[in-house]
C-alpha cells in the first residue's frame, strides 16, 4: 500500500521475495498540460510487474473493508500511502500492517519527515519499520537503522537513499518477523512533521545563513525555496555555508549571498519556465541583480 517514488523500491523488493495479492496506491490524478489521469509512481510499477492494483478513493465505506478483508493476506506493507486506514483495515492482516517510516520514530511522526529532518539540521536520521496502530506513526517499532545527514545533502538525495534503506529492510523485517520484538516509542521526543507550508518556501534573507542553507536544501527539490532577483522568481535547489557578510540579501560575490548572520553560497537553481542547472549554467546571459529579495 504506497502511491509516491519513494515507494516503489519497496514495492519491487518485496515483490521479487513474497507473493502480492494486491498493490493499493491512491487513484490516478490529472497531471501535465493536457490534465490527462496519470497513474502514481506505485501503480505504474505494480502494472509493469503484472500485479493487481485497487485505489478505493476511501476506506470509510464497509464495502471498500470488506473487499481488503477478503484477500486474506497476512501482512499488509505500508509506506506514504495517504489513506488513513481504520480499525477495521489494520486488523485485517493475519500479521498485521507494517509502516516504512522515513524516520527514527518517534523523532519526524507525520507527512514530512525528510524535508524537516534538513531543515532543522539534524545530524542523522534513518527508516523505522513499525507495526502500525490507530495513532499518527506512534506504533510499536520493530526495526530501525539510521544514516547519517550531508552537510550539502538535499531532501531529494536523502529521499533516494532511505527509499533504498527501507525497500531492505523491509524485507528482512519479513524474512525475520517472527523473531522481531514490537518496542513502544518512548514517551518523550516525539515530534510532528507537518505538511510544508507555500508560505515556508520563501528565503528570509534576515535569517542566519546555517537556516537558510537549511531551507534551501531541505525544500529541494519540491516545492523549492525562492527568492526574487529584479522581478523574476528564483528557485533555489543547492546552497552550501560561505565566509561573508553584509545586508541581509545583497550578493557579495557570484552567487554568495549575505544573510542575518553570516552567507550563503547558491550551487544550484531554476529561473522561471527553465530546467535546474548549476548557478553559473542557470544565470548565463542574465544581468543579476545586487540584491536579492
Amino acid at each position: 500500500m504506497g502511491t509516491p517514488d519513494f515507494a516503489v523500491p519497496a514495492l519491487e523488493a518485496v515483490a521479487a521475495a513474497h507473493e502480492i495479492v494486491a498493490v493499493y496506491c491512491q487513484p490516478p490524478r490529472p497531471a501535465g498540460r493536457g490534465q490527462k489521469a496519470r497513474p502514481s509512481p506505485v501503480e505504474a510499477r505494480a502494472r509493469g510487474l503484472g500485479l493487481a492494483v485497487r485505489h478505493p478513493a476511501t476506506f470509510r465505506d464497509g464495502a471498500a473493508q470488506a473487499e481488503f478483508a477478503a484477500l486474506g493476506a497476512d501482512v499488509a506493507v505500508v509506506v506514504a500511502y495517504g489513506l488513513i486506514l481504520p480499525p477495521a483495515v489494520l486488523a485485517a492482516p493475519r500479521r498485521g500492517c507494517l509502516n516504512i517510516h522515513a524516520s527514527l520514530l518517534p523523532r519526524w511522526r507525520g507527512a514530512a519527515p525528510i524535508h524537516r529532518a534538513v531543515m532543522a539540521g539534524d545530524a542523522r536520521t534513518g527508516v523505522s519499520i513499525m507495526r502500525m496502530d490507530e495513532g499518527l506513526d506512534t506504533g510499536p517499532v520493530l526495526m530501525a537503522e539510521a544514516t547519517e545527514i550531508g552537510a550539502e545533502e538535499t531532501t531529494g538525495d536523502l529521499h533516494d537513499r532511505l527509499a533504498a534503506l527501507g525497500a531492505r529492510l523491509i524485507v528482512a523485517a519479513l524474512e525475520g518477523l517472527d523473531g522481531l520484538t514490537p518496542v513502544p516509542q518512548p514517551a518523550t521526543g516525539a515530534t510532528y512533521a507537518a505538511k510544508i507550508g507555500k508560505a515556508e518556501a520563501r528565503i528570509d534573507w534576515a535569517r542566519p545563513a546555517v537556516e537558510v542553507d537549511r531551507l534551501i536544501r531541505g525544500l529541494s527539490p519540491h516545492p523549492g525555496a525562492w527568492c526574487l532577483a529584479g522581478g523574476e522568481r528564483l528557485r533555489l535547489l543547492r546552497s552550501r555555508r560561505a565566509p561573508g557578510g553584509g545586508r541581509p540579501g545583497d550578493v557579495i560575490d557570484g552567487l554568495v549571498v549575505a544573510c542575518g548572520e553570516g552567507a550563503v553560497e547558491i550551487t544550484e537553481l531554476q529561473r522561471e519556465g527553465r530546467r535546474a542547472l548549476p548557478a553559473g549554467e542557470a544565470l548565463r546571459g542574465m544581468a543579476l541583480p545586487d540584491r536579492l529579495d
